[in-house]
């Protein structure tokens, strides 16, 4: 191996100290490619470069590593949580990556004389009270129905509680005691949140002890209606307790997580348990699994002393690497209850690393009995209804793909990461002209990488011209940097390492396919552009709509000279052209139309041009009727309005047109 790599680097290897650390590889065009953890950096990163991998997956990644980083850390603790902010930071090619997801939802109360009841999703304060997190927005507001039904606290804005001098519909069905017009006095209310809030927490028995005991005073007293209020809630509350089975004696905060691997993919299903009550699962599926695993069993085969294969052992079970992962890079930002339920048996290092990092003593429990173990099945059988559903949609989509491919006579090097990237132009009798680029690869849509491009300088509605400008803006910077690196000495030779030419990025790759909506004259304008910046007229298929212009009619027209294809109404690969071709059209659409009523109500509004302030702009709504009428008049008519000189008037009507 150590023949594909430089000097320089083989040096850096053997110069590594023998500390605990991390060590981070990066191939030549910058990215990183995997994220380790060492007891003795020197042996572990060593290990890589003096054994001969063959044609694995570790042996093709080691061929692509051009630059190493490694940090010094004081614990192997210490070196396991940098690793895991790194992982979840630099999302390395060959590591166990669990993408971000949305964040957890809360159930807040909120600050007040009478607090609120409210759903939240963000960072938490001092401010309010905050419980959770839930593993959906269905949890928290079944929880909000839950805590009405019993101690009627209000969900309202504050807005709206403020200005109501009547109660609303919620007082008359009994899921709030009216503080809006007084019929609870703050005193009463308070004990309620306070009760609330027990019951969130899980202590159910002190409330229920504490109603009772209120109760029985107010009888005592012959205050017979505020103890039949008082009995109301306890049986409500009690009902309660039955329906959700919440048991009072048992945990109140738990996760209970379990791993389920199949197929190639993995499944970690993530159950919650707060204040005793079961509040549902939430599925996490980590890419990079099979990678990630033979990077590891590579990585654990050598002669290492001590027991350097790791904080896990010399070759943990690929449930247990995936399981580790998820709780490493997991609750880095999710608070960690004191108990964890697992359904694999993870390393104690790691338990005691994250109680470090969270400062929460965790106990981690692998074989439960009783309710856990209950507890455990569900999640059990969760994970694996998932993981199920996730194969099944995943073959079928790849079957799309599959069909896609094979009728445009394709044979890409990865079916996985074929990418296809589809333009459309749309406008209104030539206003507000838009082009779109929508991109579909891992088989399916990818939106967070669609584009939209404004088209000046052409004839209005000229489609041709429009497509020939988005061809050139997109693929034009990309077919010079392609020339370029044909040109330049090939990475392993001592130019190319350590060269100071930018990387290029996974949003600038070419594509595999590239769709254009329009037939003939779109392709022949495509192929125009292609022939310029010297790429492959093959990538070009057009989508014509067929006759009539019916959905399943449509023929694909190739740049390369090839005939027409039409594949049939039920064709499978004309389905997926179809949905991405709509797709782009739905893109483009909803760009213009926002740009046109943009340009319609006076794109930059008048208060942002300079020289505009409320007064100004005031007299000029007032003279021509709205902004409508200012952009419909002439810069003499604008020039008329007092205070508005005529240079500004001009400067106004640029603005607006």
């Amino acid at each position: 191996m150590s023949d594909v790599h430089s000097d320089q680097l083989l040096s850096e290897v053997a110069a590594l100290p023998n500390l605990p650390g991390v060590y981070r590889y990066f191939d030549a065009a910058g990215a990183v490619l995997y994220v380790g953890k060492a007891r003795n950096l020197k042996k572990r990163v060593a290990n890589y470069f003096q054994k001969s991998h063959g044609g694995t997956r570790i042996g093709h990644m080691i061929t692509k590593i051009a630059r190493m980083e490694t940090t010094v850390v004081r614990s192997e603790a210490e070196a396991l949580l940098l690793e895991n902010n790194l992982i979840k930071s630099l999302k390395p090619r060959y590591n166990i990556l669990f993408r971000d997801d949305k964040s957890y939802p809360y159930l807040k109360i909120a600050s007040h004389k009478f607090p609120r009841l409210a759903y939240y999703r963000g960072a938490t304060d001092r401010k309010h009270r905050y419980f959770g997190p839930y593993p959906s927005a269905w949890a928290v507001k079944e929880s909000i129905q839950l805590l009405q039904k019993v101690f009627k606290l209000r969900t309202c804005e504050d807005t709206v509680y403020a200005n109501r001098t009547r109660p609303c519909l919620l007082y008359q069905i009994k899921r709030c005691t009216g503080p809006c017009v007084g019929y609870i006095t703050p005193e009463a209310y308070a004990q309620d949140v306070a009760n609330a809030e027990a019951f969130l927490m899980g202590d159910t028995q002190v409330v229920l002890s504490q109603l009772e005991a209120r109760m029985t005073a107010h009888a005592e007293k012959l205050q017979f209606e505020q103890a039949a209020e008082l009995r109301n809630q306890m049986s409500a509350l009690s009902r309660v307790l039955h329906q959700q089975s919440i048991e009072i004696a048992s945990d109140k905060d738990v996760d209970i997580l379990v791993v389920k691997v199949q197929g190639g993919r993995a499944c970690v299903n993530l159950a919650m348990v707060r204040g005793g009550r079961h509040l549902g699962d939430r599925p996490y599926f980590p890419v990079h699994v099979e990678e990630a695993v033979e990077v590891h069993e590579g990585e654990t085969d050598g002669d290492l002393e001590g027991g350097e294969a790791g904080l896990v052992g010399t070759r943990a079970s690929v449930e247990v690497q995936v399981m580790e992962a998820f709780i490493a890079q997991h609750y880095i930002d999710v608070p960690v209850p004191a108990t964890l339920v697992l359904s694999e048996q993870v390393s104690r290092e790691l338990i005691e690393a994250v109680s470090q990092q969270s400062g929460t003593r965790i106990t981690a429990v692998f074989q439960p009995r009783e309710q856990r173990r209950l507890w455990l099945e569900m999640a059990q059988t969760n994970a694996a209804l998932q993981l199920a559903r996730l194969l099944a949609e995943e073959g079928s989509q790849q079957a799309r793909t599959r069909a896609m491919v094979d009728a445009l006579e394709l044979a890409p090097d990865d079916l996985d990461n074929f990418r296809v990237e589809c333009f459309d132009i749309s406008h209104t009798a030539g206003e507000a002209t838009q082009a779109s680029c929508v991109v579909f690869e891992h088989h399916a849509m990818q939106n967070r990488e669609y584009r939209r491009y404004n088209i000046d300088g052409i004839t209005p509605g000229d489609d041709y011209a429009a497509m020939r400008q988005v061809l050139h803006r997109r693929y034009g910077k990309l077919a010079e940097a392609m020339a370029a690196e044909s040109d330049a000495p090939p990475s392993g030779d001592a130019a190319g390492v350590g060269s100071d030419a930018p990387p290029a990025t996974k949003a600038a790759r070419m594509p595999d396919l590239v769709l254009v909506d329009g037939g003939k004259g779109q392709v022949s304008m495509a192929r125009e552009v292609f022939s310029e910046l010297g790429l492959p007229l093959s990538l070009i298929v057009g989508v014509e709509k067929g006759e009539g212009r019916k959905v399943g009619l449509e023929e694909l027209v190739f740049a390369d000279g090839r005939e027409k294809v039409y594949l049939g109404r039920d064709s499978a690969a004309l389905m997926l052209v179809a949905q991405i071709r709509d797709e782009a059209h739905r893109f483009a659409i909803t760009g213009m139309r926002a740009k046109r009523a943009k340009v319609r109500v006076g794109g930059s509004q008048l208060e942002d041009i300079p020289g505009i302030g409320p007064k100004r702009r005031a007299r000029l709504l007032q003279r021509f009727g709205g902004i409508r009428g200012v952009a419909a008049a002439s810069v003499e008519d604008i020039a008329s309005v007092e205070g508005i000189a005529f240079d500004l008037a001009e400067e106004i009507y640029r603005a607006l047109h």
